[in-house]
């Protein structure tokens, strides 16, 4: 995945939705081959687009999908600005950077409604509200210092008061008590220390004021403009992919272990990421007008929370028309 953090480590029945139309008898529909370059190693954080691929809602729209991986050594930006991938998943941080060097880019669609970043620690000396980080041993990487003055800046707490503890990317200072709590995703050590028997509160940053779209869709001026049809073309899968996600997460982490068998995943840690994931990725937005929404709303929360992180975008940075499309108006 991206945001700042370090490098991380039964198949859903197909039906005739996976079945090509040849194979039914059916004239063959031309595809158009593009790619979609992820933000992210391959996980069960990708899985709505596992199914899109693996049930044939893209082929169904007339495309042949790629799914290129990213990690901490390819970074999405650069295919999609050079034309190798139609579509990436970005972040909007990530994505107001690269247009404030120049980059052509434009949010298209949001995937995880809430921001994923979280604070982890212990029940018995728990952090459930940004107040109670005062005093605390917050164990993170410095690159996320702007994250932490971020949130102490929208609830009125002071960042002096809290002692920062260089870490690694790992849940073992706060289990061993070096430090009171973590800087994380809250789909990925608290899920990890959950594996291994230990309990963790969790408090999501989104809660407390940190609007800040994440695993967004990003395509350049050129695309929405020559290949707009593509473009709704790759949501309307996408969406069919996710809400599948959304009925069925064992499903879902089932056939990423086995589109990904060397990937060093294993299931109770995908499953239980796929159960995590549905807070940030579906809620009272999604269910009223379809997966990837956002409002003028969401956008001002997000050009505030920016703000504050230091980067001055304009509501043009995003785009919804092609969302719309998608979902029929």
């Amino acid at each position: 995945m991206q945001n700042y953090r370090p490098s991380r480590r039964g198949v859903l029945g197909l039906g005739l939705a996976g079945l090509g139309g040849a194979a039914l008898g059916w004239p063959a529909r031309a595809q158009t081959a593009v790619a979609m370059q992820l933000s992210w190693l391959h996980s069960v954080q990708f899985a709505g687009s596992y199914i899109a691929q693996e049930r044939g809602y893209w082929r169904d729209e007339g495309l042949e999908v790629a799914l290129n991986p990213g990690g901490p050594n390819a970074p999405v930006e650069p295919p999609v600005v050079a034309g190798q991938a139609l579509v990436g998943i970005s972040a909007a941080d990530y994505t107001a950077a690269a247009v404030a060097e120049g980059a052509p880019f434009r949010i298209i669609g949001v995937a995880m409604q809430k921001n994923p970043f979280a604070i982890a620690s212990l029940p018995n000396n728990p952090v459930r509200s940004p107040a109670d980080l005062a005093g605390k041993k917050i164990g993170m990487a410095l690159a996320n210092t702007p994250v932490l003055q971020a949130l102490c800046t929208l609830n009125d707490v002071d960042i002096n008061a809290i002692e920062i503890v260089p870490t690694q990317y790992d849940a073992a200072p706060l289990v061993a008590g070096q430090v009171d709590c973590l800087l994380c995703w809250a789909t990925d050590l608290p899920v990890a220390m959950q594996i291994q028997g230990i309990e963790a509160e969790t408090m999501l940053m989104a809660d407390h004021g940190y609007a800040l779209h994440s695993q967004t869709y990003i395509a350049t001026d050129d695309s929405i403009a020559n290949r707009r049809a593509d473009l709704i073309a790759l949501l309307k899968g996408e969406a069919r992919g996710w809400e599948d996600y959304r009925q069925d997460t064992k499903a879902a982490a089932a056939l990423t272990m086995a589109k990904f068998p060397d990937a060093g995943l294993d299931l109770p840690t995908q499953e239980l990421q796929a159960e995590r994931q549905l807070q940030l990725m579906f809620s009272d937005l999604t269910e009223a007008r379809g997966f990837g929404w956002f409002t003028e709303d969401t956008v001002a929360a997000n050009i505030r929370t920016l703000a504050l992180l230091g980067r001055e975008v304009t509501p043009d940075l995003w785009d919804r028309s092609l969302l719309e499309e998608a979902h029929g108006g």
